[in-house]
């Protein structure tokens, strides 16, 4: 479904929620094939591979209901409890107005000035420079800001990263964010799951059998049954190893289906709010390569304001680049870009005695109060003279007398 505006993107994504609902079932079926392909194995390994093949259906469709029930649970809990996990990883907590008014009232008034329900607000303990937001439902959305963020960034800046954030949970990328991590999660854990048991067993070749790691199968064939079946055997669990990869593959590659334009709807949907280019162009500027969250998963770097994560030159990179970013509010916004900023980390490699030349002023010289790197003393007073006038100095440091 091709989105070409705002309300379009926001329809399409509630689609390809559906669908990815849909494909996650399809990918954990596909994982309890090749579960079934390695078990017939595994009991009988002296059969042909049609036998394995139409065994393992049989098996998929016995363990179909099994398989339907926990996907369903474990989309449940990830429902209600994603935003546990999620702040387990991160370290995230709620504030209220009194511990944080700045940030608060910022993202209330935003709330306020366009009918949004006001999310959570959390905080992060990170010095990284980041924001992001999750949730499924209005009950459930939150704005997380690292502190480095709100160290480094002014109000104007810090207004438009909500409005970014406060655009994703308008247009629906929050839920199909989530959506993707379930999905990533669930085969994952099941891909893992059956590599490991197939790992704990080893292929017996002069026996044609599997046998497991800590022992050896007891079953003897003769040569020409081994040489039958066991060929067959050797065909199945390659076809379930390549099930299980294909699987694994695409519930990563989900993540391509999250098109990159939603970072550029939400750039330009915290524009719309604050009214403010320059100001989201100067928070992308200080946030770009500065955002990396340590001991970050990377699903939740990918729900992040920027995600400096890139794979296979930038090609399955969930966001676009900072630069082009900032060209397209320069062009299409009438904003103003400062050109990327300096590390602050680089300074701090100078030496000290560099950095102290710089910083300390040069020694003032001796003037009429005496040296200025010794205590300040008031000047000499001269002699009256007769005429009422200082001896030799008729011009004193105020003046004629």
């Amino acid at each position: 479904m091709a989105a070409y505006g705002l309300y379009t993107h926001i329809a399409s994504n509630k689609f390809r929620s559906m669908l990815l609902l849909a494909g996650l079932f399809a990918l954990v079926y596909v994982l309890v094939y090749a579960g079934a392909l390695v078990a017939e194995v595994l009991i009988d390994s002296n059969r042909t591979a049609a036998f394995y093949l139409s065994h393992a259906f049989h098996d998929l469709i016995v363990a179909a209901p099994i398989a339907t029930v926990v996907t369903v649970a474990w989309v449940v809990i990830a429902y209600f409890f994603h935003q546990s996990m999620i702040d387990a990883v991160t370290g995230g907590h709620d504030v209220t107005r009194q511990e944080e008014p700045r940030l608060y009232n910022l993202l209330e008034n935003l709330c306020i000035s366009r009918g949004i329900t006001m999310p959570k607000l959390k905080i992060m303990e990170s010095p990284a420079l980041n924001a992001f937001a999750t949730g499924l439902n209005p009950r459930q959305y939150s704005v997380t800001v690292t502190t480095g963020l709100l160290s480094a960034l002014n109000d104007k800046e810090i207004e438009a990263v909500l409005g970014h954030e406060l655009t994703h949970i308008k247009n629906g990328d929050v839920q199909l964010m989530v959506v993707a991590v379930i999905i990533a999660g669930v085969v994952g854990f099941f891909g893992e799951l059956f590599f490991r048991l197939f790992t704990n067993f080893s292929w017996n070749t002069s026996g044609g059998s599997w046998s497991s790691g800590s022992s050896s199968s007891s079953r003897s064939s003769s040569s020409s049954d081994s040489k039958s079946s066991g060929g067959g055997a050797v065909i199945v669990i390659i076809i379930a190893v390549v099930l299980i990869v294909v699987a694994w593959l695409m519930s990563q590659v989900v993540k391509l289906a999250l098109s990159r334009s939603r970072e550029y709807l939400a750039d330009a949907g915290s524009v719309e709010l604050t009214k403010d280019p320059d100001a989201m162009i100067s928070a992308l500027r200080k946030i770009e390569g500065r955002g990396e969250l340590p001991g970050a998963t990377s699903a939740v770097m990918e729900l992040c304001v920027d995600n400096p994560r890139e794979g296979f030159a930038d090609l399955f990179a969930t966001h676009p680049s900072v630069q082009s970013r900032v060209d397209a509010l320069v062009k299409f916004a009438g904003g103003h870009d400062p050109g990327p900023l300096p590390d602050p980390t680089a300074a701090t490699d100078q030496p000290e005695a560099q950095a102290d030349s710089q910083t300390t002023p040069p020694p003032l010289s001796q003037g009429p109060w005496g040296d200025a790197a010794g205590p300040a003393s008031p000047p000499p007073i001269p002699a009256p003279s007769p005429s009422g006038t200082a001896a030799g100095n008729p011009m004193g440091p105020w003046g004629r007398h």
